[in-house]
């Protein structure tokens, strides 16, 4: 296919540069040498490897089939141009394509076939060739750079490859360079239409570029190979020939531009020969006077050609350097042979002025960082300057100060400093040194400039400190002699009379003071003396001696000649500090005043720049170390700009409003601007940038916006129109300026506004500042390629090209971090307008990663336009190349994974989805031609793993983007992948892996790796329905299972986090590496425990192993109080514990002993920092209930309560603490504990307790009431409350609470542990001694609301679910406490009681009341509650009586009519369900019918069959309840009436202490309040019980009660149990009522006749017939005992099992009494 056609397979030369820099994914050495070997043969033959066109080469490209036509086309046109041969013409072009074409593949063809669209193609491609040759001659340079470098990687295989070139290299090389030199320039005629003048002039610069790199090739060869004399010769000739590059064939072509090169060929050119005359073994063989090894001693022939040669040398500069070392060479070897000649070259070299030459050429040749070529020229020229100097006087090479310019040069090649400190003083360099000492300190400069250059590590700066500090001359210079001197006739030594103070200076400060007798000596000059003073003193004190007079002259004429005394001073200082901190101190002198120099030098009114510069220097690195105290120094300097009133808001700081530029913004504009030099501009940036690094950007960050604003407002969006002199200051400036951002933005947030961060976004935001940083983000590649192409150096590591790179690099970072950083606003900024309307992220990954697309809150693929399908290509072609750097790669995929979230119509464009009609009619989506997945899907294969092209870090990457498009549910995306074969296996890889210890772990990206897969896993299992999962994904998770995998991950997770803890001291490096992995596996745990069975983790032995390791690790983590990692990490397994407590009950039951460890955990987190501990103190507290609830307390554990109740009470009486502090502090502000609608995300955690659910003090609650019912007899709960003022600390809360009717969880939870305890005497005790009811009794008032009547008809009761809280169900618990306590406590508590009663009588007696109006599950609960506590208050009538004498009665008649109202509503069913249907329309429950819902299809009758069941079970609900409340009245009217066997047998019983109840009337009871209670409702009692009886033992099912709907036979026999305990009841208070009327002498004797009869008629008739006839078999088969005390069982607890034993005929003390009743009333 045409497409496929022009991929490349075919290794390009930059590639091959790429790959043995190390910067490539082949970077293992075996791979480096098979590159070479490959490769070599190609380097040997250099630029002759690119052949000229022939017709051999263009039939074999005809005969190629694999090429597609229009590339064939293509290339000969290629061809044409570059005069290259056909076949490697194609080859050029498919590289091209491959790494540098920048369209999409789709309008290749078009464009190959266009003429004028290709034109420019073709020149492209034309400066592509030009590049890949350079990069040809690069790698050999490389080579020879590092192959005799220890420290190199490569070094062995460098070596190995030059050694193959070593034989044939030089020939070749100078074969190219002469062919290069006198070759023709190509015309229009010659290469067609496109070689016009200016790819003519490319062409030459091309030529000369080439000729540069060859000759620099050479000369790192000649560095370390010998040259033979004849080549010497044949380069003497061929360079003269050429004139040093002056005299090319086409040097009518040279412009301004090409000056560097060509001046570049002469450098070499001269080096070349230096290095081949081997000065250095000459210099040693002179040394060791064996002159006759050198090569040149036995060659005389060709030293005369040579001598002719150079007689005819002068005329060029470059001529100097080979004249001098050529001096040298003859005057060494033939010291009396042809001494005119050398004498006349000798002069020619110094003509040329040869050291200036040297220092010119070394500072052309770059400095030495990385560059090899700089640094072996300075060693040449260090051994051709060392034998000039030693071998010749000085004074006969001229002026001093070159010398020293040219050694200051040499000395930076690293080693040289060192060098020069073990040699001889005497030779070479030290005689410069020497002499420099000889004039010091009259001239200051060139010593110091020496030692500046000699200063290279901390042992040389140390020497240089000690040689500075005992200098032993001190020279001066005498116009005329002094009159305080003594001398000799011959005046050649002086004496000095006095002493003298060698400075000017005021008493008290620094001076040097010369004494009396010191002995000088004179060296008569052409001005008069040079006195040479014998003096011992310190540099260093004469140094603080010239600054503070240069303080003393600043405004003075002589200020300009004392700044260049100390100016040298301060560039050593500089030196020597930024080299070896440690001698700062003993250099605070000079420094402390470097702050008064600065405020005075730049106040004058033609400021110093280069000193002022030199200052700021110093004052940086001083800053590096103590930013404060340079700041505080600084900051009174005036020099920095400054605020004369601090700004208070952003509006201020950006107006600039009360700023002041300060000394430096006037000397910016004043002198720097027109004078286009920045020495101080690039210091102050320095500075600032490192002020902000120093702490000072938190610390001091109000005193540097005044700088930063300067920078933002008047620097960055203008410093590219000012004017500069030198090339690249321009660059520089703007990389520092964006430096200084990129640190500011970088630092921790500040809460304070204006902070500088806040600053710096808004300005680049919303102002100029913004613009200009997009405007740089603009600079294209074209525009960096073509800085990087005029740049004459050969390595491309230094120059403004690279400073340029960086500066777009960071103009991303800058904008991305003030996107991100930014506060959301609803408006579309300046900045983000800005980048809509720039394709910056069009630039292609060439120089920057791509930057994230969460750059800008809008569409990237709008921006990217047309570009969008080309950048898509571009991104896949390096995600598919196998030698592209992984880092590249990484981003690239990290890239899309951002955008799968928040870019969909860019990431469409890479998912390349092709849609395809199904067989079905569905749609299908297959993979496009361009689509990322199949990268994605080539990485994650598992064939691949641990191939050099895929590493862990972009297995990792690939991992995170199939993850992002599950997490977003891409589902056609994932629909392809599923599809593919073996997609689940190849996934899953991973996960079925050995991985080393955690302590072992080298690689952390491993972990996310594992991480993903499992999220993917676990995504898939959640989204998908189980049966429509993938087959091979359930392979995979069955073989995941029966390979004991998930015991596997369990252990290696519990042994990771356990690892984590242990490293917790060193700072945890893959930390989140190694959460994110643990967060994965929680997240499959808790999708295990709803989809078991498809994730086949069913086996109880498997999950109890997986929980145990569970509770280990996060018993490990929290168990590290102190560190915050670890309790983070405890937390989210303990949220994995609490789900797997809740949903492996069983597992947890047959668990040993969880309570232990979890109440260790406890006790650790109650340690830790308690805002950030909450959640975790809720799960452990919601944890150790649940184990409670399903293990309970064995004999082991038991000695473990007293400790964790003393824990969890703490938290009680703490949490209620803060809980009434939180609520007083609501009700006073009027605020709401929570402001749902706040706009920060990030914020602090609340301080303000709430009152929650799932909170803390609400857990330790239940938790209280679960440790207290399992604490059986109440010891270790009172030994608590002793040593705790818990209870006094949870009533208060509980008061303050409930008057105010808030913290409703509070409460409630409050109140259930109160009744809990209220169980045991001493726990009663204990609640009532606390003052229960003072807490409860008044505040419960508030709870509920009465209407202004008092008659609230529904008495707000709640129709949610009986088990949500509400208000009503507060006032419920607070019933069956004062219920369960008086039962507990009896006497001791009847006040309370009575008190309770007498304040909530009015809801008593209307809740009581209310039951005939609302039959809601709600209200007839509260009823329930409220007669089981007057039942239990009943017990005790005489003190109600006494107190309370008219609620006494009240509550009798209300009793009877509830018990009417009961009667009524059981008997008539009808009237019931109707009541229920138009009352309470809610009441049904909504449990049934859910299923018809959701399957709509389901036929009507089974919808209405459904809903009759769920009318039955509400009808049944509501028949319990009233069953329930009406036994209770009957129990307690039973202590209302006379007692029965008391009545019938004694007859003085006083009858006034009780009322009757009922009246003397028999008929049925009526559903009115009018009608007062009868014997008739008695007796309609007894009847409906037995009807009831009868049909729960026939089994019958009629509309009134269905006994199937019960769940168990245990429910039936309780039901039974209650109709019993109701009829015995009944009975109970029908016959004493009835006696009690016989025995009152104030009723009628007709109507106790009548009733007489009435009972009679109706107890024999009726009753007994019924009851004898229906109850003897019931009885044969044993019935329910009765309740023996009259007390129906607690709501909380089950009702007492039915007794299964038969009672005998007769004997039941039921039909006993009514036996008795019945002779009673005969008598």
């Amino acid at each position: 296919g045409y497409l496929s056609s022009y991929l490349c397979f075919y290794r390009s030369s930059r590639e091959l540069w790429t790959i043995l820099l190390g910067r490539s994914a082949l970077r293992e050495p075996a791979q480096i040498e098979a590159e070479l070997e490959r490769n070599w043969e190609r380097l040997l033959f250099g630029l002759c490897y690119y052949k000229s066109p022939s017709s051999s080469s263009v039939d074999k490209l005809k005969a190629d089939k694999d090429i597609a036509q229009p590339l064939k086309d293509f290339g000969l046109r290629i061809s044409k141009l570059l005069g290259l041969d056909e076949l490697q013409s194609v080859q050029i072009l498919q590289c091209y394509l491959q790494e540098d074409y920048r369209g999409t593949r789709n309008a290749l063809k078009s464009l190959l076939q266009d003429e004028r669209q290709s034109q420019t193609l073709l020149l492209k491609i034309a400066d592509y060739y030009y590049e890949e040759r350079i990069c040809l001659l690069r790698c050999v340079l490389l080579l020879l750079t590092y192959f005799q470098d220890e420290r190199h990687p490569y070094r062995a295989e460098y070596a190995n490859c030059v050694s193959k070139l070593e034989k044939d290299l030089v020939s070749k090389y100078q074969e190219q360079f002469e062919s290069l030199f006198k070759a023709e320039a190509p015309t229009w005629e010659s290469h067609g239409n496109l070689m016009t003048e200016r790819q003519v002039s490319r062409w030459f610069q091309q030529c000369l570029r080439e000729q540069s790199l060859l000759l620099e090739i050479l000369f790192l060869y000649y560095a370390y190979f010998e040259m033979p004399p004849p080549d010497l010769l044949v380069f003497t000739r061929m360079f003269k020939e050429q004139g040093f590059g002056y005299r090319q064939t086409n040097r009518h072509l040279v412009d301004k531009s090409m000056d560097a090169l060509v001046d570049r060929i002469g450098y070499f050119s001269s080096l070349i020969l230096v290095e081949g005359m081997d000065i250095d073994f000459l210099h040693k063989c002179a040394l060791e006077d064996r002159t006759e090894r050198h090569q040149f001693s036995g060659t005389p022939d060709i030293c005369k050609d040579l001598d002719q040669i150079f007689l005819t040398f002068g005329d060029i500069p470059h001529h100097g350097p080979v004249l001098l070392a050529w001096v040298l060479l003859r005057h060494t070897l033939n010291p009396d042979d042809s001494t005119p000649v050398i004498r006349r070259i000798g002069n020619t070299s110094l003509q040329l002025a040869v050291f200036q030459y040297l220092t010119t050429m070394l500072q052309a040749l770059g400095s030495t960082g990385n560059n090899c070529t700089a640094s072996t020229a300075r060693m040449c020229i260090y051994g051709l300057l060392s034998f000039a100097i030693t071998s010749f006087e000085e004074e006969t090479l001229g002026s001093q100060q070159h010398l020293i310019s040219l050694a200051c040069e040499v000395l930076a090649a690293p080693s040289l400093a060192e060098l020069f400190w073990e040699t001889k003083p005497e030779m070479g360099l030290g005689m410069i040194l020497d002499a420099a000492m000889g004039m010091f300190p009259h001239k200051i400069g060139p010593l110091l400039q020496l030692l500046a250059a000699l200063l290279s590590d901390k042992s040389t700066a140390k020497k240089v400190y000690s040689f500075l500090d005992k200098m032993s001359f001190y020279t001066e210079v005498y116009k005329h002699k002094p009159n305080d001197i003594l001398s000799r006739e011959d005046e050649t030594l002086w004496r000095r009379q006095v002493p003298k103070l060698l400075y000017p200076l005021g008493l008290g400060q620094t001076n040097l003071r010369m004494p009396q007798g010191c002995l000088g000596q004179v060296v008569p000059a052409d001005q008069g003396y040079v006195v040479h003073w014998h003096y011992s003193y310190s540099s260093w004190t004469l140094f603080t001696c010239e600054i503070e007079m240069l303080l003393h002259v600043v405004s003075t004429a002589d200020v300009i000649l004392h700044c260049e005394r100390v100016r040298p001073i301060l560039e050593l200082v500089h030196k020597i500090i930024s080299t070896d901190w440690t001698v700062s101190d003993c250099l605070l002198p000079i420094t402390s005043r470097i702050y008064m120099l600065l405020q005075r030098l730049t106040s004058v009114i033609n400021p110093p720049v280069d000193v002022i510069a030199s200052c700021v220097n110093c004052l940086i690195v001083l800053a590096t170390r103590m930013p404060g105290k340079v700041w505080s120094s600084l900051h009174h300097t005036g020099f920095l700009p400054f605020a004369s009133t601090p700004p208070t808001n952003m509006a201020q700081s950006i107006s600039a409003e009360g700023m002041r530029a300060g000394n430096y913004g006037n000397l910016l504009v004043i002198i720097e601007q027109p004078r286009g030099e920045y020495p101080v501009t690039i210091a102050f940036l320095r500075l600032v940038t490192t002020l902000v690094k120093g702490q000072l950007g938190s610390t001091q960050n109000k005193g540097l916006i005044p700088c930063v604003l300067l920078v933002l407002k008047e620097m960055l969006p203008t410093y590219h129109k000012w004017r500069f002199n030198a090339y690249g200051v321009r660059e520089r400036i703007g990389c520092l300026i964006l430096e200084l951002i990129h640190a500011i933005l970088n630092l921790s947030p500040e809460g304070d506004s204006p902070s500088l961060q806040s600053l710096c976004i808004y300005s680049l935001t919303n102002t100029d500042a913004g613009r200009a940083v997009v405007n740089i983000m603009g600079i294209g590649v074209d525009t960096i390629d073509v800085v990087l192409a005029a740049q004459p150096s050969s390595g491309g590591s230094e120059g403004p090209g690279q400073v340029l790179i960086q500066t777009v690099k960071l103009a991303f970072s800058v904008t991305n971090n003030v996107i991100r950083l930014k506060p959301p606003a609803d408006v579309v900024s300046p900045l983000e307008q800005a980048l809509t309307q720039h394709g910056c992220l069009g630039v292609n990954c060439k120089f920057t990663w791509p930057s994230p697309p969460q750059v800008a809150p809008m569409s990237v693929y709008a921006c990217l336009g047309n570009d969008a399908a080309a950048i898509r290509d571009a991104f896949l072609t390096r995600l598919q190349s196998k030698t592209e750097d992984m880092r590249i790669k990484v981003m690239i995929l990290e890239f899309l994974t951002v955008a799968v979230e928040t870019q969909p119509g860019l990431i469409e464009l890479f998912l390349n989805l092709e849609v395809k009609d199904g067989s079905d009619g569905s749609k299908e989506f297959l993979l496009g031609e361009w689509s990322c997945l199949q990268v994605v899907l080539d990485l994650i294969d598992s064939r691949q793993q641990g191939k050099y092209w895929c590493p862990p870090l972009l297995q990792r990457a690939a991992l995170a983007f199939l993850h992002a498009l599950w997490q977003d549910r891409r589902e056609s995306a994932i629909s392809v992948l599923r599809a593919k074969e073996k997609f689940w296996d190849n996934l899953t890889t991973p996960l079925f892996g050995m991985l080393p210890p955690p302590s072992d772990t080298t690689e952390p990206s491993v972990l996310e790796t594992c991480a993903f897969v499992m999220k993917i896993i676990g995504l898939e299992i959640y989204y998908v329905v189980s049966g429509s999962l993938e087959q091979s994904l359930k392979d995979t998770l069955k073989k995941f299972s029966s390979g004991k995998r998930y015991e596997y991950w369990s252990q290696y997770v519990k042994s990771l986090v356990c690892h984590m803890v242990e490293t917790e001291g060193d700072g945890m490096r893959s930390f989140a590496e190694c959460q994110m992995l643990v967060s994965a596996w929680r997240m499959l745990l808790i999708l295990s425990t709803s989809h078991s069975d498809v994730m086949q983790l069913t086996e109880d032995a498997t999950r109890l192993k997986l929980f145990l390791d569970v509770l280990d690790g996060t018993k490990a983590a929290l168990l590290v109080p102190m560190s915050l990692p670890c309790l983070r990490l405890g937390s989210m397994m303990a949220t994995l514990l609490l789900i797997l407590l809740k949903q492996w009950r069983s597992v947890v039951a047959s668990a040993p002993n969880v309570l232990t460890p979890l109440s260790m955990m406890l006790e650790s987190v109650l340690q830790a920092d308690q805002q950030l501990m909450e959640r975790t103190k809720a799960k452990l507290f919601s944890a150790l209930i649940s184990v409670l609830q399903i293990q309970g307390l064995n004999s082991g554990e038991i000695s473990q309560l007293p400790q964790l109740l003393l824990s969890v009470c703490k938290t009680v009486q703490d949490e209620a603490l803060a809980l009434m502090d939180s609520t007083r502090h609501v009700a006073l502000t009027g605020g709401a504990p929570e402001d749902k609608d706040s706009m920060e995300t990030d914020a602090a955690p609340r301080l303000l307790h709430q009152d929650q659910r799932d909170g803390v003090c609400v857990l330790a609650l239940h938790l209280a009431k679960e440790l207290c019912r399992l604490d059986e007899d109440g010891e270790h709960w009172l030994v608590v409350l002793r040593k705790l003022p818990m209870l006094p600390s949870m009533l208060s809360a509980l008061e303050l609470s409930l008057r105010l009717k808030q913290n409703l969880y509070f409460t409630e939870a409050a109140l259930h542990l109160l009744l809990t305890l209220a169980r045991t005497p001493q726990g009663a005790a204990a609640v009532a001694g606390a003052g229960v009811i003072q807490s409860v009794c008044l505040p419960l008032l508030s709870v509920y609301e009465m209407s202004a009547n008092g008659a609230s008809q529904n008495l707000g009761f709640s129709r949610k679910s009986q088990d949500t809280p509400s208000w009503p169900g507060v006032y419920r618990l607070c019933l069956s406490l004062m219920e369960s306590l008086l039962k507990t406590l009896r006497y001791d508590f009847v006040n309370e009681a009575l008190d309770f009663v007498g304040v909530h009588q009015e809801r008593i007696l209307q809740c009581l009341n209310a039951v005939r109006t609302v039959q809601s599950l709600a209200c007839l609960d509260e009823a329930d509650h409220t007669v089981g506590f007057l039942l239990q208050l009943s017990s005790f009538c005489k003190e109600w009586q006494f107190h309370l004498p008219q609620l006494l009665r009240d509550v009798q008649v209300n009793l009877c009519y509830l018990c009417q109202t009961c009667t009524y509503l059981l008997h008539s069913k009808k009237m019931l369900h109707h009541y229920l249907q138009t009352k309470n329309g809610d009441m049904l429950p909504p449990g049934p019918l859910p299923r018809s819902q959701r399957a709509p299809q389901t036929p009507s009758k089974q919808v209405g069959v459904a809903w009759e069941e769920a009318e039955q079970k509400a009808l049944l609900a509501v028949q319990c309840s009233l069953l329930k409340i009406l036994s209770k009245t009957l129990a307690t009217l039973q202590h209302f009436t006379p007692d029965c066997c008391q009545i019938l047998l004694d007859q003085s019983l006083d009858l006034a202490e009780y009322p009757t109840l009922f009246v003397l009337s028999f008929t049925a009871p009526a559903f009115d309040s009018d009608v007062a209670p009868s014997f008739g409702t008695l007796l309609a009692t007894i009847n409906v019980a037995l009807s009831m009886l009868g049909e729960v033992e026939k089994k019958k099912e009629p509309a009134s009660i269905s006994v199937g709907t019960f769940a168990s036979s245990e429910e039936v026999q309780a039901l039974k149990s209650l109709l019993m305990f109701t009829m015995e009841n009944c009975f109970y208070v029908l016959i004493s009522q009835a006696v009690r009327y016989l025995r009152d002498p104030s009723v009628h004797l007709r109507d106790k006749q009548r009733m007489k009869q009435e009972l009679m008629l109706l107890l024999m008739v009726y009753c007994l017939v019924t009851l004898l006839s229906s109850l003897s078999r019931y009885f044969r088969r044993g019935s329910p005992s009765s309740p023996a005390s009259g007390l129906l069982p607690s709501p909380q607890s089950k009702p007492p099992t039915p007794g299964a034993k038969a009672v005998p005929e007769g004997q039941e003390p039921f039909l006993q009494l009514v036996q008795a009743f019945v002779r009673h009333v005969q008598r």
